[in-house]
């Protein structure tokens, strides 16, 4: 398991689908184009990842290409951590 997937997903189960089941959370699941985070939602996002993971995101970095599914927010992350 992908650590970094693992923590977004539990992140997002916690404070933004409470009650849902984590095998309804794929890590291919549209969060911002599906309406499961809205623009607050994507802030909260944005802040837990830099905290998280230590890493610092440009505004143009959290836009749909990078900042929709589990899987590219991981994707980013570890871009960013190979660069640090």
């Amino acid at each position: 398991m992908d650590p970094i997937k693992e923590s977004l997903r539990s992140f997002i189960l916690a404070e933004y689908l409470l009650g849902e089941s984590p095998a309804n959370l794929t890590d291919q699941t549209p969060l911002r184009t599906s309406g499961i985070l809205d623009s607050m939602a994507t802030l909260g996002l944005v802040s837990f990842v830099e905290k998280t993971f230590g890493v610092m995101l440009d505004a143009h970095e959290t836009g749909i290409d990078n900042f929709d599914r589990i899987e590219d927010i991981a994707a980013l992350v570890a871009r960013k951590k190979l660069g640090q």
